[in-house]
């Protein structure tokens, strides 16, 4: 189990994209990378130019939440624009399996998220299908909520499911992650760390990330 920092681009400073991307390029191996649509969520963030235009700045791998009341419209169009991964919400698709092979015939990697309401128990039955469960620690929307320490009993879920199949699938936390509570969320079982504000609104972007890494080594 590999652990990863995905500094989530939502937090970054817009008019400046691809310098903040590059400033931490180099020290990590992953970016997230909401995209909303208005529907799922209240809120609208970022579409396929800009994962284009991020493309060439970076060859970290392009970890895609689409927060969207139908992802699979786009995923063909994601991959060409450089997405690795694309992960949708089990609270859309109650019954992944279609969309699951859809992104893979699309030669995208699938993940499937649930919400802070969602129970552990929904998204179980498919764990199987996922290359990421990811356990959101925020109600999805708008970057820079406070961590809802709760989740992590699904996340501790997670782990023990993905164990108890033998699966090499990632388990990724969102919302609120920060220095002080990513160890707690490493010891519950997840692997990757979405970190927006902790990250992009440091004074050192890099020192964050780095002193965020020592937590989770510890």
């Amino acid at each position: 189990m590999t652990n990863q920092i995905a500094p989530s681009i939502l937090a970054a400073d817009f008019a400046r994209l691809g310098e903040e991307v590059s400033r931490v390029d180099g020290h990590v191996n992953m970016f997230h990378i909401d995209v909303m649509d208005g529907h799922f969520v209240p809120n609208i963030s970022l579409g396929i130019p800009v994962i284009a235009s991020l493309r060439p700045v970076t060859k970290a791998k392009f970890d895609c939440h689409l927060m969207m009341t139908n992802p699979e419209s786009y995923f063909e169009p994601l991959r060409e624009a450089g997405a690795d991964l694309a992960t949708v919400h089990l609270e859309v698709f109650p019954n992944p399996k279609p969309v699951a092979a859809q992104a893979r015939a699309a030669g995208l990697e699938f993940g499937l998220a649930i919400n802070p309401p969602t129970p552990f128990a929904a998204i179980e039955p498919y764990v199987e299908l996922c290359d990421l469960v990811l356990i959101m620690s925020v109600n999805p929307g708008f970057g820079g909520q406070s961590f809802i320490a709760d989740v992590l009993t699904k996340v501790e879920a997670a782990r023990k499911k993905v164990d108890s199949l033998g699966l090499s699938t990632d388990i990724e936390i969102d919302g609120g992650i920060g220095v002080d509570n990513i160890r707690r969320a490493r010891d519950a079982g997840a692997n990757v760390f979405v970190a927006g504000s902790s990250v992009f609104n440091a004074d050192d972007p890099v020192a964050a990330i780095d002193s965020m890494r020592k937590a989770v080594e510890g």
